[in-house]
Protein backbone atom coordinates (compact mmCIF):
# COMPACT_ATOMS: atom_id res chain seq x y z
CA UNK A 1 0.00 0.00 0.00
CA UNK A 2 3.02 2.27 -0.01
CA UNK A 3 2.12 5.33 -3.11
CA UNK A 4 4.65 6.76 -1.93
CA UNK A 5 7.58 7.80 -4.88
CA UNK A 6 11.23 8.73 -3.97
CA UNK A 7 10.65 12.21 -3.58
CA UNK A 8 10.89 14.53 -0.32
CA UNK A 9 7.65 15.65 -0.37
CA UNK A 10 5.09 12.78 0.39
CA UNK A 11 2.26 12.89 -1.23
CA UNK A 12 -0.83 10.24 -0.28
CA UNK A 13 -2.89 10.57 -3.42
CA UNK A 14 -4.30 7.73 -5.18
CA UNK A 15 -3.91 5.67 -2.12
CA UNK A 16 -7.54 3.16 -1.07
CA UNK A 17 -8.35 4.97 1.89
CA UNK A 18 -10.18 2.12 3.45
CA UNK A 19 -7.06 0.19 3.13
CA UNK A 20 -5.27 3.35 5.02
CA UNK A 21 -7.57 3.13 8.11
CA UNK A 22 -6.06 -0.20 9.88
CA UNK A 23 -9.33 -0.55 11.76
CA UNK A 24 -12.02 -0.07 9.18
CA UNK A 25 -12.87 -3.94 8.92
CA UNK A 26 -12.85 -5.36 12.37
CA UNK A 27 -15.28 -2.51 13.29
CA UNK A 28 -17.25 -3.52 10.17
CA UNK A 29 -17.24 -6.84 11.38
CA UNK A 30 -18.14 -5.76 15.08
CA UNK A 31 -21.17 -3.17 14.29
CA UNK A 32 -22.79 -4.88 11.13
CA UNK A 33 -24.38 -7.78 10.74
CA UNK A 34 -21.92 -11.13 9.61
CA UNK A 35 -23.63 -11.41 6.45
CA UNK A 36 -23.60 -8.13 5.25
CA UNK A 37 -20.44 -7.34 6.58
CA UNK A 38 -19.28 -9.69 4.32
CA UNK A 39 -21.16 -8.33 1.06
CA UNK A 40 -20.04 -4.51 1.58
CA UNK A 41 -16.30 -5.54 2.05
CA UNK A 42 -15.74 -5.46 -1.84
CA UNK A 43 -18.28 -1.96 -1.79
CA UNK A 44 -15.82 -0.39 0.75
CA UNK A 45 -12.61 -1.69 -1.40
CA UNK A 46 -14.26 0.11 -4.40
CA UNK A 47 -14.70 2.86 -2.39
CA UNK A 48 -11.71 3.69 -0.78
CA UNK A 49 -9.85 3.31 -3.80
CA UNK A 50 -12.16 6.15 -5.39
CA UNK A 51 -12.23 7.87 -1.82
CA UNK A 52 -7.82 8.68 -2.57
CA UNK A 53 -8.11 9.44 -6.05
CA UNK A 54 -10.58 9.87 -8.73
CA UNK A 55 -13.23 11.31 -6.11
CA UNK A 56 -10.79 13.13 -4.81
CA UNK A 57 -9.60 14.70 -8.00
CA UNK A 58 -13.08 15.69 -8.86
CA UNK A 59 -14.08 17.12 -5.02
CA UNK A 60 -10.79 19.87 -5.39
CA UNK A 61 -12.27 20.46 -9.22
CA UNK A 62 -15.80 21.35 -7.52
CA UNK A 63 -13.89 22.80 -4.68
CA UNK A 64 -12.49 25.56 -7.07
CA UNK A 65 -15.61 25.86 -9.14
CA UNK A 66 -18.74 26.95 -7.13
CA UNK A 67 -22.07 26.41 -8.21
CA UNK A 68 -23.48 29.96 -9.79
CA UNK A 69 -27.06 31.36 -10.18
CA UNK A 70 -28.97 32.65 -13.03
CA UNK A 71 -31.85 34.53 -12.00
CA UNK A 72 -33.20 34.67 -15.40
CA UNK A 73 -33.15 33.17 -18.66
CA UNK A 74 -32.10 35.05 -22.05
CA UNK A 75 -35.96 35.45 -22.80
CA UNK A 76 -36.63 37.20 -20.00
CA UNK A 77 -37.97 34.71 -17.78
CA UNK A 78 -37.70 34.26 -14.16
CA UNK A 79 -35.36 31.10 -13.00
CA UNK A 80 -34.10 29.77 -10.49
CA UNK A 81 -31.53 28.03 -12.44
CA UNK A 82 -27.76 26.86 -10.34
CA UNK A 83 -25.15 25.87 -12.44
CA UNK A 84 -23.11 23.13 -11.24
CA UNK A 85 -19.55 22.17 -12.38
CA UNK A 86 -19.46 18.93 -14.04
CA UNK A 87 -17.43 17.50 -11.56
CA UNK A 88 -19.72 17.99 -8.87
CA UNK A 89 -22.29 16.29 -10.87
CA UNK A 90 -20.33 13.21 -10.96
CA UNK A 91 -19.49 12.89 -7.54
CA UNK A 92 -23.71 13.49 -7.53
CA UNK A 93 -23.88 10.35 -9.32
CA UNK A 94 -21.19 8.56 -7.59
CA UNK A 95 -23.14 9.29 -3.72
CA UNK A 96 -26.97 9.03 -4.88
CA UNK A 97 -26.85 6.29 -7.82
CA UNK A 98 -23.37 4.65 -7.51
CA UNK A 99 -23.58 3.84 -3.96
CA UNK A 100 -27.17 4.71 -3.24
CA UNK A 101 -25.76 6.64 0.15
CA UNK A 102 -29.15 8.55 0.44
CA UNK A 103 -31.70 5.47 -0.37
CA UNK A 104 -29.71 2.41 1.20
CA UNK A 105 -31.88 3.30 4.63
CA UNK A 106 -35.41 2.99 3.31
CA UNK A 107 -35.32 0.02 0.58
CA UNK A 108 -33.78 -3.19 -1.15
CA UNK A 109 -31.65 -3.31 -3.83
CA UNK A 110 -29.08 -1.02 -2.76
CA UNK A 111 -25.45 -2.47 -3.24
CA UNK A 112 -27.33 -6.00 -4.48
CA UNK A 113 -28.61 -5.90 -0.93
CA UNK A 114 -32.02 -7.18 -0.75
CA UNK A 115 -33.53 -5.26 2.38
CA UNK A 116 -33.34 -1.59 4.27
CA UNK A 117 -29.04 -1.54 5.81
CA UNK A 118 -28.89 -0.40 9.35
CA UNK A 119 -27.69 2.92 9.94
CA UNK A 120 -24.22 1.41 10.90
CA UNK A 121 -23.90 0.60 7.37
CA UNK A 122 -25.12 4.12 6.32
CA UNK A 123 -22.59 5.79 8.35
CA UNK A 124 -20.00 3.97 7.43
CA UNK A 125 -19.96 4.02 3.49
CA UNK A 126 -20.40 8.31 3.62
CA UNK A 127 -17.83 8.07 6.35
CA UNK A 128 -15.50 6.67 3.97
CA UNK A 129 -17.17 8.88 1.19
CA UNK A 130 -16.77 12.46 3.15
CA UNK A 131 -13.04 11.60 3.42
CA UNK A 132 -13.09 12.80 -0.38
CA UNK A 133 -15.73 15.38 -0.12
CA UNK A 134 -17.35 16.71 2.39
CA UNK A 135 -19.92 19.29 0.97
CA UNK A 136 -21.87 16.60 -1.28
CA UNK A 137 -22.37 14.76 1.48
CA UNK A 138 -24.96 17.75 3.11
CA UNK A 139 -27.63 17.18 0.18
CA UNK A 140 -27.17 13.28 0.34
CA UNK A 141 -27.84 13.70 4.70
CA UNK A 142 -30.93 15.83 4.18
CA UNK A 143 -32.72 13.60 1.37
CA UNK A 144 -31.79 11.07 3.69
CA UNK A 145 -33.75 12.39 6.75
CA UNK A 146 -36.27 13.88 4.46
CA UNK A 147 -37.38 10.81 3.34
CA UNK A 148 -37.08 9.36 6.87
CA UNK A 149 -39.21 11.91 8.17
CA UNK A 150 -41.98 11.74 5.47
CA UNK A 151 -42.28 8.42 6.18
CA UNK A 152 -42.65 8.87 9.71
CA UNK A 153 -45.10 11.76 9.82
CA UNK A 154 -46.17 12.66 5.81
CA UNK A 155 -49.75 11.50 4.46
CA UNK A 156 -49.74 7.95 2.83
CA UNK A 157 -50.74 9.60 -0.09
CA UNK A 158 -47.78 12.01 -0.28
CA UNK A 159 -45.16 9.23 1.09
CA UNK A 160 -46.94 7.26 -2.41
CA UNK A 161 -46.18 10.59 -4.48
CA UNK A 162 -42.47 11.43 -3.83
CA UNK A 163 -41.07 8.09 -1.88
CA UNK A 164 -39.99 6.23 -5.43
CA UNK A 165 -38.17 9.39 -6.57
CA UNK A 166 -36.52 9.99 -3.33
CA UNK A 167 -34.78 6.62 -3.41
CA UNK A 168 -34.26 6.28 -6.89
CA UNK A 169 -31.00 4.78 -8.20
CA UNK A 170 -31.48 6.46 -11.31
CA UNK A 171 -29.68 9.96 -11.21
CA UNK A 172 -31.95 10.99 -13.95
CA UNK A 173 -35.37 11.13 -11.91
CA UNK A 174 -33.95 10.83 -8.38
CA UNK A 175 -35.71 13.95 -6.20
CA UNK A 176 -32.87 15.46 -3.98
CA UNK A 177 -34.01 16.67 0.04
CA UNK A 178 -33.67 19.67 1.31
CA UNK A 179 -34.49 21.63 4.77
CA UNK A 180 -35.71 25.37 4.91
CA UNK A 181 -35.28 26.49 8.38
CA UNK A 182 -32.93 29.45 9.51
CA UNK A 183 -34.37 32.84 9.00
CA UNK A 184 -32.76 36.02 9.96
CA UNK A 185 -34.58 36.15 13.10
CA UNK A 186 -34.91 32.81 13.68
CA UNK A 187 -31.65 30.93 13.88
CA UNK A 188 -31.02 28.51 16.74
CA UNK A 189 -34.55 30.33 18.08
CA UNK A 190 -36.63 28.18 16.12
CA UNK A 191 -39.81 29.89 17.94
CA UNK A 192 -39.23 33.30 16.29
CA UNK A 193 -40.28 32.01 12.94
CA UNK A 194 -41.99 34.27 11.02
CA UNK A 195 -43.12 32.49 7.62
CA UNK A 196 -46.56 32.64 7.23
CA UNK A 197 -48.67 29.51 6.05
CA UNK A 198 -52.17 29.90 5.05
CA UNK A 199 -54.89 27.49 3.76
CA UNK A 200 -55.18 26.64 0.27
CA UNK A 201 -57.67 24.00 -0.10
CA UNK A 202 -58.20 20.97 1.98
CA UNK A 203 -54.44 19.48 0.04
CA UNK A 204 -52.58 22.41 -0.21
CA UNK A 205 -50.94 25.05 1.84
CA UNK A 206 -49.10 28.80 0.88
CA UNK A 207 -46.46 29.88 2.57
CA UNK A 208 -45.01 33.11 2.42
CA UNK A 209 -41.52 34.58 3.98
CA UNK A 210 -37.81 34.40 3.69
CA UNK A 211 -35.18 31.78 4.53
CA UNK A 212 -32.00 32.86 5.20
CA UNK A 213 -30.02 29.86 4.71
CA UNK A 214 -30.78 26.96 2.31
CA UNK A 215 -28.35 24.49 1.20
CA UNK A 216 -29.20 22.74 -1.77
CA UNK A 217 -31.86 25.65 -2.72
CA UNK A 218 -32.39 23.85 -6.07
CA UNK A 219 -33.61 20.99 -4.42
CA UNK A 220 -36.63 18.88 -5.41
CA UNK A 221 -38.59 18.25 -2.25
CA UNK A 222 -37.47 20.89 0.86
CA UNK A 223 -39.50 20.68 4.63
CA UNK A 224 -40.34 23.67 5.62
CA UNK A 225 -41.01 25.33 8.68
CA UNK A 226 -43.86 28.28 8.91
CA UNK A 227 -46.79 29.57 11.21
CA UNK A 228 -49.80 28.43 10.49
CA UNK A 229 -51.79 28.99 14.10
CA UNK A 230 -51.78 32.49 15.42
CA UNK A 231 -50.06 31.61 18.15
CA UNK A 232 -46.75 32.71 19.44
CA UNK A 233 -43.58 30.48 20.07
CA UNK A 234 -43.40 26.89 18.82
CA UNK A 235 -46.97 26.17 19.53
CA UNK A 236 -48.03 27.93 16.25
CA UNK A 237 -45.60 26.50 13.93
CA UNK A 238 -46.33 23.73 11.18
CA UNK A 239 -44.18 21.72 9.13
CA UNK A 240 -44.88 21.36 5.55
CA UNK A 241 -43.37 19.64 2.43
CA UNK A 242 -42.60 21.62 -0.25
CA UNK A 243 -41.96 20.69 -4.23
CA UNK A 244 -39.79 22.46 -6.05
CA UNK A 245 -42.70 21.81 -9.01
CA UNK A 246 -46.33 22.17 -8.52
CA UNK A 247 -48.53 18.84 -9.40
CA UNK A 248 -49.43 20.31 -12.66
CA UNK A 249 -45.86 20.53 -13.85
CA UNK A 250 -45.23 24.79 -13.37
CA UNK A 251 -42.56 25.94 -10.97
CA UNK A 252 -43.21 26.80 -7.48
CA UNK A 253 -43.72 29.85 -6.33
CA UNK A 254 -40.53 30.77 -4.68
CA UNK A 255 -37.12 32.55 -5.87
CA UNK A 256 -33.89 31.78 -4.97
CA UNK A 257 -32.04 35.11 -4.47
CA UNK A 258 -28.57 34.88 -4.29
CA UNK A 259 -26.28 32.47 -3.40
CA UNK A 260 -23.63 32.52 -0.32
CA UNK A 261 -20.29 32.78 -1.20
CA UNK A 262 -19.24 30.55 1.59
CA UNK A 263 -15.73 29.43 3.77
CA UNK A 264 -16.31 26.07 3.52
CA UNK A 265 -18.35 23.49 1.39
CA UNK A 266 -17.79 25.32 -1.56
CA UNK A 267 -18.60 22.59 -3.83
CA UNK A 268 -22.40 22.64 -2.71
CA UNK A 269 -25.31 25.73 -3.50
CA UNK A 270 -26.49 27.25 -0.15
CA UNK A 271 -28.86 29.93 -0.92
CA UNK A 272 -31.75 32.35 0.17
CA UNK A 273 -35.02 31.72 -0.83
CA UNK A 274 -38.14 34.00 -0.94
CA UNK A 275 -41.25 32.43 -0.69
CA UNK A 276 -44.00 34.25 -2.46
CA UNK A 277 -47.29 32.00 -1.76
CA UNK A 278 -45.06 28.89 -2.67
CA UNK A 279 -47.63 25.65 -2.97
CA UNK A 280 -46.71 23.48 0.37
CA UNK A 281 -48.18 19.89 1.98
CA UNK A 282 -48.47 19.81 5.82
CA UNK A 283 -46.10 17.09 7.32
CA UNK A 284 -47.44 15.87 10.63
CA UNK A 285 -49.90 17.52 13.51
CA UNK A 286 -50.59 20.83 12.52
CA UNK A 287 -49.43 23.19 15.13
CA UNK A 288 -46.52 21.05 16.00
CA UNK A 289 -44.07 20.87 12.99
CA UNK A 290 -40.83 21.63 15.25
CA UNK A 291 -41.23 18.24 17.23
CA UNK A 292 -41.44 16.74 13.78
CA UNK A 293 -38.48 18.66 11.88
CA UNK A 294 -37.10 17.94 15.39
CA UNK A 295 -36.57 14.09 13.94
CA UNK A 296 -35.39 15.57 10.45
CA UNK A 297 -32.78 18.22 12.45
CA UNK A 298 -31.48 14.93 15.11
CA UNK A 299 -30.56 12.84 11.92
CA UNK A 300 -28.98 15.35 10.39
CA UNK A 301 -26.74 16.19 13.73
CA UNK A 302 -26.23 12.44 13.67
CA UNK A 303 -24.86 12.91 10.06
CA UNK A 304 -22.92 16.25 11.14
CA UNK A 305 -20.75 14.10 13.63
CA UNK A 306 -19.92 11.77 10.93
CA UNK A 307 -18.86 13.43 8.65
CA UNK A 308 -16.39 15.42 11.49
CA UNK A 309 -15.15 12.12 12.23
CA UNK A 310 -14.50 11.24 8.42
CA UNK A 311 -13.18 14.44 8.03
CA UNK A 312 -10.53 13.49 11.55
CA UNK A 313 -9.81 10.86 10.03
CA UNK A 314 -8.79 11.91 6.22
CA UNK A 315 -6.77 14.64 7.84
CA UNK A 316 -5.17 11.78 10.27
CA UNK A 317 -4.50 9.31 7.45
CA UNK A 318 -2.49 12.36 5.77
CA UNK A 319 -1.13 13.38 9.32
CA UNK A 320 0.67 9.48 9.05
CA UNK A 321 1.46 9.34 5.91
CA UNK A 322 3.82 12.02 5.61
CA UNK A 323 5.13 11.36 9.16
CA UNK A 324 6.11 8.42 7.57
CA UNK A 325 7.89 9.12 4.56
CA UNK A 326 9.16 12.62 5.19
CA UNK A 327 12.58 12.97 6.95
CA UNK A 328 14.26 15.82 8.51
CA UNK A 329 17.42 16.07 10.38
CA UNK A 330 18.58 13.04 9.26
CA UNK A 331 15.53 10.61 10.33
CA UNK A 332 11.82 10.04 9.45
CA UNK A 333 9.37 12.32 10.97
CA UNK A 334 7.47 9.14 12.63
CA UNK A 335 10.75 8.54 14.53
CA UNK A 336 10.73 11.89 16.52
CA UNK A 337 8.90 11.64 19.99
CA UNK A 338 7.14 14.79 19.73
CA UNK A 339 5.65 14.06 16.47
CA UNK A 340 4.54 11.01 17.91
CA UNK A 341 2.98 12.88 20.65
CA UNK A 342 1.69 14.94 17.60
CA UNK A 343 -0.17 11.73 16.17
CA UNK A 344 -1.72 10.81 18.87
CA UNK A 345 -3.35 13.97 19.57
CA UNK A 346 -4.86 13.63 16.05
CA UNK A 347 -5.51 9.65 16.51
CA UNK A 348 -7.49 10.04 19.66
CA UNK A 349 -10.25 12.30 18.94
CA UNK A 350 -10.63 11.15 15.80
CA UNK A 351 -11.19 7.50 16.97
CA UNK A 352 -13.48 8.81 19.47
CA UNK A 353 -15.73 9.95 17.39
CA UNK A 354 -16.28 7.13 15.05
CA UNK A 355 -16.72 4.88 18.03
CA UNK A 356 -19.42 7.64 18.76
CA UNK A 357 -20.15 7.57 15.36
CA UNK A 358 -20.89 3.74 15.74
CA UNK A 359 -22.68 3.29 19.04
CA UNK A 360 -25.40 5.84 18.05
CA UNK A 361 -25.97 4.28 14.74
CA UNK A 362 -26.34 1.23 17.02
CA UNK A 363 -29.14 2.82 19.40
CA UNK A 364 -30.89 4.03 16.78
CA UNK A 365 -31.63 0.68 15.07
CA UNK A 366 -32.92 -0.18 17.94
CA UNK A 367 -34.93 2.88 18.82
CA UNK A 368 -36.32 2.32 15.57
CA UNK A 369 -37.51 -1.02 16.03
CA UNK A 370 -39.50 0.28 18.73
CA UNK A 371 -36.84 -0.02 21.71
CA UNK A 372 -37.84 2.66 24.02
CA UNK A 373 -34.59 2.47 26.00
CA UNK A 374 -32.93 2.90 23.05
CA UNK A 375 -34.98 6.05 21.82
CA UNK A 376 -33.56 7.58 25.01
CA UNK A 377 -30.21 6.49 24.75
CA UNK A 378 -30.10 7.72 20.69
CA UNK A 379 -31.72 11.14 21.86
CA UNK A 380 -28.53 11.85 24.17
CA UNK A 381 -26.19 10.76 21.98
CA UNK A 382 -26.97 12.61 18.79
CA UNK A 383 -26.11 15.69 20.55
CA UNK A 384 -22.80 14.66 22.36
CA UNK A 385 -21.56 13.98 19.00
CA UNK A 386 -22.70 16.68 16.81
CA UNK A 387 -21.39 18.64 19.71
CA UNK A 388 -18.28 17.60 20.48
CA UNK A 389 -16.95 15.78 17.53
CA UNK A 390 -17.47 18.61 15.46
CA UNK A 391 -15.51 21.38 17.34
CA UNK A 392 -12.57 18.72 17.62
CA UNK A 393 -12.59 18.00 13.65
CA UNK A 394 -11.31 22.07 13.53
CA UNK A 395 -8.63 21.31 16.06
CA UNK A 396 -7.79 18.03 14.17
CA UNK A 397 -7.80 19.29 10.72
CA UNK A 398 -5.61 22.77 11.47
CA UNK A 399 -2.98 20.50 13.65
CA UNK A 400 -2.49 17.66 10.20
CA UNK A 401 -1.75 21.01 8.61
CA UNK A 402 0.76 21.87 10.38
CA UNK A 403 2.57 18.16 10.04
CA UNK A 404 2.66 18.98 6.18
CA UNK A 405 3.73 21.74 6.48
CA UNK A 406 3.86 25.33 4.63
CA UNK A 407 2.33 22.42 1.71
CA UNK A 408 -0.50 21.88 3.46
CA UNK A 409 -1.43 25.87 3.51
CA UNK A 410 -1.36 25.07 -0.24
CA UNK A 411 -5.01 24.61 -1.97
CA UNK A 412 -3.52 22.30 -4.16
CA UNK A 413 -3.64 19.62 -1.06
CA UNK A 414 -6.60 18.56 1.04
CA UNK A 415 -5.73 20.21 4.10
CA UNK A 416 -7.00 23.47 3.41
CA UNK A 417 -10.32 22.27 2.18
CA UNK A 418 -10.60 20.23 5.16
CA UNK A 419 -9.85 22.78 7.49
CA UNK A 420 -12.34 25.21 5.77
CA UNK A 421 -14.77 22.33 5.88
CA UNK A 422 -14.39 21.24 9.36
CA UNK A 423 -15.05 25.06 10.50
CA UNK A 424 -19.30 24.35 9.34
CA UNK A 425 -20.55 21.34 11.57
CA UNK A 426 -19.89 23.29 14.90
CA UNK A 427 -22.97 25.82 12.82
CA UNK A 428 -25.17 23.96 11.11
CA UNK A 429 -28.16 21.85 13.19
CA UNK A 430 -27.10 24.18 16.03
CA UNK A 431 -24.16 25.88 17.22
CA UNK A 432 -22.07 24.04 20.21
CA UNK A 433 -24.16 26.10 22.94
CA UNK A 434 -27.22 25.44 21.50
CA UNK A 435 -26.49 21.45 20.97
CA UNK A 436 -24.57 21.24 24.35
CA UNK A 437 -27.80 22.37 26.04
CA UNK A 438 -30.12 20.27 23.95
CA UNK A 439 -27.76 17.36 25.42
CA UNK A 440 -28.88 19.23 29.17
CA UNK A 441 -32.94 18.94 28.22
CA UNK A 442 -32.23 15.31 27.56
CA UNK A 443 -31.19 14.52 30.72
CA UNK A 444 -34.04 16.80 32.30
CA UNK A 445 -36.29 16.39 30.09
CA UNK A 446 -36.59 12.79 28.24
CA UNK A 447 -34.35 10.89 31.32
CA UNK A 448 -31.66 9.93 28.88
CA UNK A 449 -28.90 9.95 31.50
CA UNK A 450 -29.66 6.42 33.10
CA UNK A 451 -30.33 4.67 30.15
CA UNK A 452 -26.59 5.96 29.34
CA UNK A 453 -25.17 4.84 32.21
CA UNK A 454 -26.47 1.42 32.22
CA UNK A 455 -25.68 1.01 28.62
CA UNK A 456 -21.84 2.08 29.59
CA UNK A 457 -22.05 0.21 32.82
CA UNK A 458 -22.36 -3.22 30.45
CA UNK A 459 -19.57 -2.66 28.30
CA UNK A 460 -16.97 -2.50 31.57
CA UNK A 461 -15.83 -3.80 34.94
CA UNK A 462 -12.74 -2.06 34.36
CA UNK A 463 -12.77 0.57 38.14
CA UNK A 464 -11.35 3.61 36.55
CA UNK A 465 -13.56 3.58 33.46
CA UNK A 466 -16.49 3.54 35.79
CA UNK A 467 -15.70 5.95 38.48
CA UNK A 468 -14.78 8.40 35.63
CA UNK A 469 -18.42 7.59 34.15
CA UNK A 470 -19.94 7.85 37.36
CA UNK A 471 -18.28 11.23 37.79
CA UNK A 472 -19.06 12.50 34.63
CA UNK A 473 -22.50 11.22 35.12
CA UNK A 474 -22.96 12.89 38.41
CA UNK A 475 -21.74 16.18 37.33
CA UNK A 476 -23.74 16.36 34.18
CA UNK A 477 -27.40 15.62 36.12
CA UNK A 478 -26.10 18.19 38.78
CA UNK A 479 -25.78 20.87 36.52
CA UNK A 480 -28.76 20.02 33.98
CA UNK A 481 -30.54 19.73 37.29
CA UNK A 482 -29.44 23.03 38.64
CA UNK A 483 -29.90 24.70 35.29
CA UNK A 484 -26.30 25.93 35.37
CA UNK A 485 -26.10 26.86 31.72
CA UNK A 486 -22.51 28.10 32.24
CA UNK A 487 -21.51 24.33 32.71
CA UNK A 488 -23.36 22.32 30.23
CA UNK A 489 -20.39 22.53 27.51
CA UNK A 490 -18.09 21.29 30.03
CA UNK A 491 -20.97 18.19 31.20
CA UNK A 492 -21.39 17.55 27.62
CA UNK A 493 -17.52 17.39 27.47
CA UNK A 494 -17.27 14.91 29.84
CA UNK A 495 -20.36 12.53 28.88
CA UNK A 496 -18.56 12.44 25.78
CA UNK A 497 -15.29 11.20 26.91
CA UNK A 498 -16.42 8.64 29.49
CA UNK A 499 -18.48 7.42 26.69
CA UNK A 500 -15.88 7.39 24.10
CA UNK A 501 -13.18 5.88 26.72
CA UNK A 502 -15.66 2.60 27.25
CA UNK A 503 -16.50 2.19 23.96
CA UNK A 504 -12.94 2.04 22.96
CA UNK A 505 -12.16 -0.35 25.36
CA UNK A 506 -14.88 -2.44 24.97
CA UNK A 507 -14.37 -2.18 20.92
CA UNK A 508 -10.77 -3.49 22.01
CA UNK A 509 -11.77 -6.62 23.83
CA UNK A 510 -15.30 -7.76 21.28
CA UNK A 511 -13.43 -6.95 17.63
CA UNK A 512 -9.65 -8.19 18.57
CA UNK A 513 -7.92 -4.60 18.59
CA UNK A 514 -5.67 -3.73 21.90
CA UNK A 515 -4.46 -0.47 20.77
CA UNK A 516 -7.89 0.79 21.17
CA UNK A 517 -7.72 0.04 25.11
CA UNK A 518 -4.73 2.43 24.98
CA UNK A 519 -6.86 4.88 23.33
CA UNK A 520 -9.36 4.46 25.79
CA UNK A 521 -6.30 4.98 28.35
CA UNK A 522 -5.39 8.29 26.68
CA UNK A 523 -8.79 9.65 26.91
CA UNK A 524 -8.95 8.79 30.72
CA UNK A 525 -5.71 10.10 31.22
CA UNK A 526 -6.02 13.50 29.08
CA UNK A 527 -9.87 14.07 29.34
CA UNK A 528 -11.06 12.75 32.55
CA UNK A 529 -8.52 12.56 34.83
CA UNK A 530 -6.98 15.52 36.88
CA UNK A 531 -3.48 16.47 36.49
CA UNK A 532 -1.10 18.97 37.24
CA UNK A 533 -0.14 20.89 34.06
CA UNK A 534 3.58 20.89 34.87
CA UNK A 535 4.16 17.85 35.58
CA UNK A 536 4.92 15.02 33.02
CA UNK A 537 2.56 12.08 31.82
CA UNK A 538 2.99 8.99 32.08
CA UNK A 539 1.83 8.52 28.99
CA UNK A 540 4.73 7.78 26.27
CA UNK A 541 3.83 3.24 25.99
CA UNK A 542 0.60 3.86 25.40
CA UNK A 543 1.40 6.97 22.95
CA UNK A 544 4.28 4.43 21.16
CA UNK A 545 1.59 1.45 20.94
CA UNK A 546 -1.19 3.80 19.47
CA UNK A 547 0.83 5.69 16.49
CA UNK A 548 2.75 2.27 15.42
CA UNK A 549 -0.70 0.30 14.68
CA UNK A 550 -1.77 3.18 12.78
CA UNK A 551 1.22 3.73 10.49
CA UNK A 552 0.15 0.96 7.67
CA UNK A 553 1.51 2.46 4.50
Amino acid sequence: MDAMPDHPIPDARGINLHYADPDAAALHALYLPPDLAAHLAPQFDRLGALAGGTLDELAATADRNPPTLSVRRRTGQDANDIQKHPDYVAMERLAYSAFGLAALSHRGGVLGWPAPMPPAAKYALTYLFVQAEFGLCCPVSMTDSLTRTLRKFGAPELVDRYFARLTSLDFDTLAQGAMFMTEQGAGSDVAATATRAEPSNEQSWRLWGDKWFCSNPDADLAMVLARSEDKQGLAGISLFLLPKTRQDGTPNAYRILRLKDKLGTRSMASGEIRLEGAEAYLVGERGRGFKQMADMINNSRLSNGMRAAGLMRRATTEALHIARHRRAFGRALIDLPLMRRQLAKLLVPTEQARSMMFTTADALARADAGDPTAAKLARILTPLIKFRACRDARRVTGDAMEVRGGCGYIEEWPDARLLRDSHLGSIWEGTSNIVALDVMRAITREGSLPPLVAHLEARTTDPALLAALHRAAAFAERVAGQGAEPLARQAASGLYHATTAITLAWEAEQAGLPHRRALAQLVLLHRLSPRDPLAAPNDEALIDEVVKKAVLF
